[in-house]
């Protein structure tokens, strides 16, 4: 007598669960659709705009991350060097090059969910465009590394994975179609350990 609607309430609590359960791993397994990768450097333009997929904007509101005009903002993540190799707190790499046209824009560590890593208090956590040091043609150099360098020096979390988020505020590129044709700049390994 019972057993009948037993099943069924064993039947919507797995479905429902599993549901969820799938929801959640889709947010945090995707940014959304469109992703344009450059070297290192990923982006997704679409994200930030009203016209992203609903995986995007359900990922920006379950992070609480703020929406940019069309051409307000472009963010670019690195999760490996230009080799391919993942990004670790036990190594030192090197960013050289430079940036696509900006007005203004951000370098940072973060963790694996995209959170500013926790750096030692006293150490270059970010920087960016207006008060780095430059070449006469001016590109850059920036190394990461947990022990300090002379220049441009971006401290590393104590141990672990991490990723470096590039923000380029108010540039054509995050309005046009030729993100493609984008010259990003190289993050290169350039040792690990104490070498």
């Amino acid at each position: 007598m019972f057993r009948f609607p037993l099943f069924i309430a064993i039947t919507l609590i797995v479905a429902f669960g599993g549901g969820i359960v799938v929801s959640l791993y889709a947010l945090d397994a995707t940014q959304g659709f469109g992703a344009i990768k450059l070297g290192a450097w990923e982006a997704f333009p679409e994200l930030q705009t009203a016209d992203a997929d609903p995986y995007a904007k359900s990922h920006r509101a379950r992070a609480g991350k703020l929406l940019y005009g069309s051409a307000e903002g472009l963010t670019f993540t690195a999760s490996v060097d230009d080799s391919g190799d993942r990004l670790n707190a036990a190594c030192s790499y090197r960013i050289s090059g430079q940036t696509p046209p900006a007005r203004l824009w951000t370098l940072f560590t973060s963790d694996n969910s995209g959170n500013p890593a926790s750096i030692r208090p006293g150490l270059p956590a970010a920087l960016n465009s207006w008060t780095i040091l430059r070449q006469a043609d001016s590109s850059f150099t920036i190394d990461i590394s947990a022990n300090a360098r002379p220049g441009n020096w971006l401290a590393l979390p104590a141990a672990g994975t991490f990723r470096l988020v590039l923000t380029l505020f108010d540039t054509p590129t995050a309005g046009s179609s030729g993100v493609i044709d984008l010259a990003m700049p190289r993050l290169t390994k350039i040792g690990c350990g104490n070498a």
